[in-house]
């Protein structure tokens, strides 16, 4: 039977204290209760402690890849979760770090897994709506997907799913193909959305995640290291577009998947040199080191569909993106000293 909304619908976000979960929570929580889901393997807790005050946001520390009964959470008790239920579900619990990739091995392909099946079981259980956060590496590097140009989502791919990234590269796959089989076979109504690239606050930082690390670089003046040789290019999509991009897919009949992300390529060293400029960085050079292991180009998207199908686009340039990264990092940095060794 159809559960009964009180006064606001109970939304459930899985690793809600990343970087685009918790600028999902932050927009959530001003129509929902918001369930925040996270055990800060790749998280950060400074990335939801403004929320924790809000009666409408609860957090718990929680692996997703382990089962746990949301009604039986004293928390959780002012939600009336056993009478009104989950509305919506939004699943992005999945280690995601450059630097630390080999370590979350592990805990990676469970998420892709144990962690994707808690979650939709959820949705059965509740009949909520679920939106699961795929990504572009289930299309394979761009090294194996050569002269193909911008991405279509009905393109199958390349990739190696015996590779040291396969854990997280297949395991994205294998996650998209768990969501697809309970759309069929429970009826439950699901969503694929497959990010690229995407940056803004919130991005760990010392973790090669790029832009975080070029922008604290620059403002304490050092070198900025790109990982890569001087032809390593990339798209790059704003964080609130990304978010914007959820809201309008889940409240949307497409079930996708559906690309979202910048089809603008653009060459690292343009985007370290405008950071240089913004910052004010008059001593800091352009370095180049070996790529690690989770670094690779990825193919640029086609985002026809989400233009014409979704009414979306990416409405933040990386110019004024930048801006607002570097004007995050350096709020912060200010707040902790004129060196910025961390979060």
């Amino acid at each position: 039977m159809p559960k009964v909304i009180f006064d606001k619908r109970n939304v459930l976000v899985t690793g809600g204290a990343g970087f685009i979960g918790s600028h999902l929570c932050d927009e959530l929580v001003k129509e929902c209760k918001v369930i925040c889901i996270d055990n800060f393997v790749t998280s950060s807790a400074t990335n939801i402690e403004h929320l924790l005050p809000n009666s409408n946001f609860v957090f718990i520390n929680h692996n997703i890849s382990e089962p746990l009964d949301l009604e039986t959470l004293p928390e959780l008790k002012k939600f009336k979760i056993p009478f009104q239920g989950i509305q919506e579900i939004y699943h992005l619990a999945c280690p995601t770090s450059p630097r630390h990739f080999e370590e979350n091995c592990y805990e990676t392909l469970l998420a892709n897994s144990l962690g994707i099946k808690n979650a939709l079981d959820y949705a059965v259980k509740y009949g909520a709506k679920f939106l699961h956060f795929s990504s572009s590496v289930v299309y394979g590097p761009k090294n194996l997907n050569p002269n193909v140009g911008n991405i279509k989502e009905d393109y199958l791919g390349h990739l190696d799913h015996l590779s040291k990234r396969a854990c997280y590269d297949e395991g994205k796959r294998f996650a998209e193909t768990m969501v697809s089989d309970y759309r069929r076979l429970f009826n439950v109504n699901t969503k694929i959305m497959r990010i690229f690239r995407t940056y803004g606050p919130r991005m760990p930082l010392q973790d090669d995640q790029m832009i975080p690390d070029f922008v604290v670089n620059a403002l304490n003046n050092e070198d900025l290291v790109i990982l890569g040789d001087e032809n390593f290019s990339s798209s790059f999509c704003y964080v609130t577009d990304a978010v914007d991009a959820a809201f309008k897919l889940m409240n949307s009949s497409l079930t996708g998947p559906i690309n979202i992300g910048s089809d603008e390529d653009v060459k690292l060293s343009d985007v370290c040199q405008t950071i240089i400029e913004e910052a004010g960085a008059t001593n800091s050079k352009i370095i180049f080191k070996e790529r690690t292991l989770f670094m690779s180009e990825l193919p640029l998207p086609d985002i026809f569909q989400a233009k014409n199908e979704l009414g979306w686009m990416p409405v933040v340039t990386l110019k004024n993106g930048l801006k607002k990264t570097i004007f995050d990092l350096q709020a912060k940095k200010q707040l902790k000293g004129l060196a910025y060794n961390g979060q």
